[in-house]
C-alpha cells in the first residue's frame, strides 16, 4: 500500500491482504466462507479498486478453486501463474500482478472446515460472477430455485448411477444440482456429461463440478453449439438423463438446414429446436427436463404443432410453471418440461401432469423472488408422486390449487396449450352468502348517501383550497 494509505501500526511494506488478515484475526472469523464473504462484500471495491469486476471474480473464483484442492499450501496456484502450467484452469484475462497474490495469501491461511463450507463459498463467487456477466449482456445463471428443483425432481426418479447430460450446460449449474441430489442415495463414484458454447463456461463448469463431487476422469466436458441445428450434435439415444436450460427466444436462420431430429414438426425458433434435440437424445428408458419460455406452452402456428406431435407420441410427462423474478436481471416466465422417450408407455389416457406453482416462492429483493425448501420439495413430490402413480397404474389425484393430470381429450380441447393455469383450478373457497334484496338496497341507499356527503366535503375543501392560493397570487 502507498505510504499515504497506511494506518497508524501498520509498517512500510504491509499490503491490503496482510490488512485483511489481521481484521480476520481480531474478528476471530476463520474458514474459506468467511474470508469470501469480507472479498465480495465490505472488502471488496477497496480491494479490487479500478479493476473490471468481472475479471476480479473470475479470479477469486480460481484461487477459491485453489484452496479447495490443493494438498500444498497454494504452490500450484503459484506454479499456475509463474510459469504457465495447467494444473489448475488460471483465468484468462489478465490481472495486476499484486492482486492474485492477495488473494493467494488470504485463501492459503482460510483452508475450507468442511466439504459443504467449500461448496458455499465457490458458489457464492459463481453465482456473484455470473450475474456481473449478465449485466454486462452475457448468459444467465439458472437460479438455485430452478436447477434444485429441475434437479431433484429427475433424480427422484431417475437410477442413482444415471449419468446426466447436459448439451448446454452453462457453468456446470444444473450438472452440479443433479449431482447434489443423487449423493444422499448413492456414494458411487460419480460421471457427468455436457456442453459449453463458451471456453470460459467450460472452464467453469470444470471447477464447479469438480467441487460438487464429479469426478474429473468421469467428466465428459466439451464445446458446444449455440443451436443444435447448427452442429455438431451427438448421437440420437446417447443418454438416461438430460437436463438443460437452452438459449431461447432467438430464431434460426432460413438456410439452416431441417435436422433428422425435427421429427415433431418444422419449426425455426431456438427453443422448439432444442426441445426435439433433448426428446432424440434419451435412451428407451430416459428422461429430460428442460427450461422452456412460458410461451412455449401456448404459443400457435409451428409451436401447436409440435406440442401435439410430442404429445401424440407420448413424449410429454409434465409443465410445472414456476414463479416469476426467479432470475436476477429478468422477470422472465418459465416452465420446466419434464419429458420422456417417446412410445414408452406412460399414463393409460396419455394424461400429462401440470403443476402450477407460480404462486410459491418469497421475496429476497424488490425485484427477484426465490424458493424456500419447502417449496422445492412440493414441487418436486408433485412431479415423482406422478411417476410412481403412472408406473403402478394407479389414480393421481394431485394437490388442490397446485397440481393436476389432464388427459389427452382435455387438451385437445384447449387446441393442445400446456400452459398449467388452464388445467389446476384455484383453491374453492367456502360459498359466499346470498343476502335479502331488500338488505342490499338498503345498503346502497347509504353508501350513496355517503358518496353524496364525501363528495359535498370534497368541494368545500377545494373552495378553502383556492381561496388560500388566491391570496399569494396563485
Amino acid at each position: 500500500m502507498p505510504a499515504n494509505a497506511l494506518r497508524p501500526g501498520e509498517p512500510t511494506g504491509t499490503t491490503y491482504g496482510d490488512r485483511f488478515r489481521a481484521g480476520l484475526a481480531r474478528g476471530g472469523v476463520r474458514g474459506l466462507l468467511a474470508a469470501v464473504r469480507s472479498l465480495t462484500g465490505a472488502d471488496m471495491e477497496r480491494v479490487r479498486g479500478p479493476v473490471p469486476l468481472h475479471v476480479y471474480l473470475d479470479w477469486l473464483l480460481y484461487f477459491v478453486y485453489c484452496a479447495i484442492f490443493e494438498a500444498d499450501g497454494g504452490d500450484a496456484g503459484r506454479r499456475n501463474i509463474d510459469h504457465g502450467a495447467r494444473e489448475y484452469p488460471v483465468p484468462e484475462e489478465k490481472y495486476p500482478r499484486p492482486l492474485p497474490g492477495a488473494f493467494q495469501k488470504l485463501v492459503d491461511q482460510s483452508p475450507p472446515e468442511s466439504p459443504a463450507e467449500a461448496r458455499e463459498a465457490f458458489d457464492l463467487v459463481l453465482g456473484l460472477l455470473r450475474d456481473a456477466d449478465a449485466r454486462e449482456g452475457g448468459d444467465f445463471l439458472t437460479p438455485p430455485s430452478v436447477s434444485r428443483t429441475m434437479a431433484g425432481a429427475l433424480a427422484a426418479v431417475q437410477p442413482a448411477v444415471s449419468v446426466p447430460h447436459d448439451p448446454y450446460c452453462r457453468t456446470g449449474e444444473l450438472l452440479a444440482a443433479y449431482l447434489d441430489a443423487t449423493a444422499v442415495r448413492s456414494s458411487a463414484t460419480r460421471g457427468v456429461s455436457g456442453r459449453a458454447f463458451h471456453e470460459r463456461d467450460l472452464r467453469s463448469a470444470r471447477m464447479n463440478l469438480r467441487v460438487h463431487g464429479a469426478d474429473p476422469q468421469l467428466a465428459e466436458l466439451a464445446e458446444g453449439p449455440f443451436t443444435p441445428a447448427s452442429g455438431p450434435v451427438d448421437p440420437p439415444g446417447s443418454f438416461d438423463t438430460v437436463i438443460t436450460n437452452p438459449p431461447f427466444g432467438g430464431r434460426l436462420f432460413r438456410d439452416v438446414p431441417e435436422p433428422l431430429y425435427w421429427k415433431y414438426g418444422s419449426v425455426r425458433r431456438t427453443e422448439f429446436d432444442w426441445l426435439q434435440y433433448c426428446v432424440s437424445l434419451l435412451t428407451p428408458r430416459g428422461r429430460a427436463a428442460v427450461l422452456m419460455p412460458a410461451g412455449a406452452a401456448f404459443n400457435e402456428g409451428a409451436a401447436r404443432t409440435v406440442r401435439a406431435r410430442l404429445m401424440e407420441h407420448g413424449a410429454v410427462e409434465c409443465v410445472m410453471a414456476m414463479p416469476e423474478q426467479l432470475f436476477e436481471h429478468t422477470a422472465i416466465r418459465t416452465h420446466i418440461w419434464f419429458l420422456r422417450a417417446p412410445g414408452v408407455s406412460g399414463a393409460r389416457d396419455g394424461s400429462v401432469l401440470f403443476v402450477a406453482g407460480t404462486g410459491l416462492g418469497h421475496t429476497v429483493t424488490r425485484t427477484r423472488r426465490a424458493l424456500a425448501d419447502d417449496d422445492i420439495a412440493q414441487l418436486v413430490r408433485e412431479y415423482s408422486s406422478w411417476c410412481e402413480a403412472t408406473a403402478g397404474g394407479r389414480d393421481f389425484f394431485g394437490t388442490p390449487g397446485l397440481s393436476r393430470a389432464a388427459t389427452r381429450a382435455e387438451i385437445t380441447a384447449q387446441d393442445n396449450s400446456l400452459e398449467p393455469a388452464l388445467y389446476v383450478r384455484p383453491t374453492e373457497t367456502a360459498p359466499v352468502a346470498v343476502a335479502d334484496p331488500a338488505e342490499v338496497r338498503h345498503r346502497l341507499d347509504e353508501l350513496t348517501r355517503e358518496l353524496a356527503h364525501l363528495h359535498g366535503r370534497a368541494g368545500s375543501t377545494q373552495s378553502d383550497v383556492d381561496r388560500q392560493l388566491g391570496r399569494y397570487g396563485l
